[in-house]
């Protein structure tokens, strides 16, 4: 079934109710990736949508998680055969995790790796201060023919992004995300074919609460209105958009 709508980075899980939030998506017919915070919790995730027509789940190892799961990373390896998503995946060097970069990067590029030798993987990968070394090793170990990252709420420079773009990268934009002159600058340079919507719920809030499992449709007006499109013409571009993004991977599994 055709979706309406594409959230490409939600934390399903951490919403107070999974089974409730799965439900939400499908009600907006949104085509959802819930990604996961370590491998424990893919099993759960996997379990409590396998009857969703729209909610994906994601294996994932967060980077500001590493410094105390990296020992996951072996589930993770047990498990990465079985999915076609992968995330949350990534790199962060903000204050509070830059001292386990060199370990978040050691996992990092091994995930690459893993994902690159088993092909047409799709990822989501968070960069928090990390843009330069995120796409260093994208370009290094997980080459564009294996598979394709998509690059969550980045916020990189307008040079990264250029540099994002020829690596074959998508981008996930949320409202949150536009709040920033500098991500609007970039998501009325990045090409259409390369654009996603995701929420990053339950994290992202909207009048002080955490914005609804799959709900995109302000983002959706955003993105519009920033490339002076109607809202009716980006919302079919988006879902155009992920239809072209698992062709390819289908093509390259």
């Amino acid at each position: 079934m055709r979706p309406d709508y594409v959230d490409f980075h939600t934390h399903l899980d951490l919403y107070p109710d999974l089974s409730a939030a799965i439900a939400a998506c499908d009600r907006r017919r949104t085509a959802t990736l819930t990604v996961t915070t370590t491998p424990k919790a893919f099993a759960r995730n996997c379990e409590l949508s396998q009857t969703s027509e729209f909610v994906r789940v994601g294996l994932g190892l967060h980077p500001q998680l590493v410094a105390e799961r990296s020992k996951e990373i072996s589930l993770f390896e047990k498990l990465l055969p079985g999915t076609r998503y992968v995330g949350e995946i990534g790199l962060d060097a903000g204050p509070h995790h830059y001292r386990s970069l060199e370990l978040q990067k050691s996992i990092f590029e091994r995930i690459l790796r893993l994902c690159a030798d088993e092909g047409g993987k799709i990822l989501s990968i968070h960069s928090v201060r990390a843009t330069k070394p995120v796409l260093d090793m994208l370009e290094m170990h997980f080459p564009s023919h294996r598979g394709t990252a998509v690059l969550h709420w980045f916020s990189g420079s307008a040079s990264e992004a250029r540099r994002g773009v020829a690596l074959g990268c998508y981008f996930s934009v949320n409202e949150r995300m536009l709040a920033s002159p500098n991500a609007r600058r970039i998501v009325r340079e990045i090409p259409e074919n390369r654009i996603l919507t995701e929420t990053d719920g339950p994290f992202v809030k909207r009048d002080g609460k955490p914005i609804p499992a799959g709900d995109v449709t302000q983002a959706v007006k955003e993105i519009a209105a920033l490339r002076g499109l109607g809202a009716s013409v980006i919302q079919s571009l988006i879902v155009e958009n992920l239809r072209n993004l698992t062709i390819c991977h289908t093509r390259n599994s």
